[in-house]
């Protein structure tokens, strides 16, 4: 696949991510009954949220809504038109589990490029990876008083590290992005799709004794 047709299609799959994002944040404020106003915020912080404390912590400006302010318009959209198909999203609950996947790992992907054309180190670039691609979700389930889904046991973090550091060993091997971008996406889609289907889990850590 040409380079250029790659970042095309990471580009729209990017654009159909963060209106996906924006919708199940939308329904996560929706359960703790906010107005209108709050939703179209937990939509936006959700959907935008991982790109922009990423480029604050690189230092990369402008911010990705920032410079493109149409994003704000689509994912606040997305989360007003939720309000009103709300009774009939639960019909698409598998669809919005796919797209969410998907997300993961183009957010994935975007946040490892960000910091390898900064000409960051290997490490910087996979946790810009996983900034990118996780942080949204732990900032909307911190405003609606959630225990993040990425500290919980479910495999989510996991999928992102594997995503990035598969994108940053194919780069290192000379492989063109037009390779590297489809096959990150087939591995990460189908990691996160199969730790769905077969509920694998991180070990969790208990601990109950009291200290006196």
């Amino acid at each position: 696949m040409p380079a250029d047709t790659s970042a095309t299609l990471l580009h729209i799959v990017f654009l159909v991510a963060i209106v996906a994002e924006a919708m199940t944040a939308a329904l996560a404020a929706g359960r703790r009954a906010m107005d209108w106003f709050g939703v179209c915020i937990i939509a936006c912080v959700t959907a935008l949220g991982g790109g922009s404390l990423r480029d604050v912590l690189l230092g990369h400006y402008p911010l990705t809504w920032v410079g493109h302010p149409e994003y704000l318009a689509m994912t606040a959209g997305a989360a007003l038109l939720t309000a009103f198909i709300a009774p009939w999203m639960r019909r698409l609950q598998r669809l919005f589990l796919w797209l969410d996947a998907v997300g993961l790992v183009a957010f994935t992907i975007i946040g490892c490029q960000v910091a390898q054309q900064m000409q960051m180190s290997t490490s910087v670039v996979m946790i810009s990876g996983m900034i990118t691609g996780c942080a949204g979700g732990v900032l909307r389930d911190v405003l609606c008083n959630r225990v993040p889904l990425l500290f919980r046991k479910e495999l989510y973090a996991s999928v992102s590290v594997v995503c990035g550091g598969l994108y940053v060993m194919l780069w290192k091997q000379g492989l063109m992005l037009g390779v590297v971008v489809p096959v990150v996406m087939v591995v990460g889609l189908t990691f996160r799709m199969l730790a769905l289907r077969f509920n694998w889990q991180m070990p969790r850590f208990v601990y109950r004794d009291e200290w006196h």
